[in-house]
């Protein structure tokens, strides 16, 4: 990418995309364009998908096997590439390096974009610097909220971590908890020890940090009912993903525990959880939106030169808390898969 050219190189008020996706669809629907042209054009905008020509953009994310949250990220990209003509090539490793070749593969194929998670952003640098020499826009989604910008990337989606750790701890305070355990399902992730680092500095309690692998869920069961057993006063089991979450109610369960569980991030089953009082709280940053705004972002970006913030700041989905009061109202898009 001409660096010249690119947001991270120049600032000035970045251009207003009030409606854009719409103008681009309906470019062929001018009185012009003569009246059966005219007709087709209006029948693609109504049905919202775009007119432009046909594009390739590679989503690249960390999700390990089993982790139904990136399902949500997924579906979110994929409706975006539907309407944006757009074709949709996604890959995962929760490998770091694995990852970074994943990216390179992207670049080898000349994909038109490419949008990618920084869980480990040291492994990410290199790549994404040999994404912009080849000229192709790269958006962060999901993890890399302090790395976006000295990467040189076009836009970044995704909630700050660190705020929604603070949010979380000043959540616990408000219902009374006093030794909370913080869970991190993948060590060396910076977003999760974000999440952790934010709760310990608002929340008024002792918390205890355990590191599990979670792609192995029966060791995850283990490891915490040991630890449950271990420490009575333990009165709140904080996990930083919804399948963990679940696994966490089993494990309080097997311990005797009294302990109450809160998480980070939803699904289907989480909801029902919520629904049913076995999960107290749990903060949403709308992984669907996040997969659909990158996709997105690239095809607006392509087609009308815009890019969201600017090239300056992160458009943030979260975070946003689900508890009984409101998950009657998630329940339904849960169901489908979106929320």
């Amino acid at each position: 990418m001409d660096r010249s050219s690119h947001p991270r190189s120049r600032r000035f008020a970045p251009v207003i995309a009030v409606a854009a996706a719409a103008a681009l669809t309906l470019a062929g629907c001018s009185s012009s364009s003569g009246g059966k042209k005219s007709e087709e054009g209006a029948a693609n905008a109504s049905a919202g998908k775009a007119t432009t020509p046909r594009m390739t953009v590679a989503l690249v994310t960390h999700q390990a096997p089993g982790d139904t949250f990136w399902d949500t990220v997924r579906k979110g990209a994929e409706a975006a590439a539907a309407k944006d003509n757009i074709k949709l090539i996604y890959s995962a490793d929760p490998n770091a390096g694995n990852q970074a070749n994943l990216v390179q593969t992207a670049i080898d194929q000349k994909v038109d974009g490419i949008a990618v998670t920084l869980a480990k952003p040291d492994a990410m640098k290199g790549v994404i610097g040999k994404a912009d020499k080849a000229g192709i826009p790269v958006v962060g989604l999901n993890s890399g909220l302090s790395d976006w910008k000295q990467f040189n990337m076009l836009e970044f989606f995704g909630q700050d971590e660190s705020v929604a750790g603070e949010a979380f701890g000043k959540k616990l305070n408000e219902v009374g908890a006093k030794h909370a355990l913080c869970v991190i399902q993948e060590q060396g992730n910076v977003g999760l020890t974000q999440r952790c680092d934010g709760v310990e500095k608002t929340f008024d309690g002792k918390l205890d940090v355990q590191n599990v692998n979670g792609a192995d869920k029966p060791s995850v069961k283990s490891t915490l009912t040991a630890k449950l057993k271990q420490d009575s006063s333990i009165d709140y089991v904080v996990t930083l993903g919804a399948p963990f979450a679940l696994t966490a109610v089993q494990s309080v369960s097997d311990a005797g525990s009294k302990a109450k569980v809160a998480t980070f991030d939803l699904n289907k089953e989480l909801i029902q959880a919520v629904k049913s009082g076995d999960i107290q709280f749990a903060v949403d940053q709308q992984p669907y939106l996040q997969g659909y705004l990158a996709v997105d972002g690239l095809w607006l970006y392509k087609n009308n030169g815009n890019y969201s913030g600017g090239g300056e700041q992160p458009v943030l989905t979260g975070p946003a808390f689900v508890d009984k009061s409101n998950v009657d109202k998630i329940a339904e898009f849960a169901a489908k898969g979106t929320r």
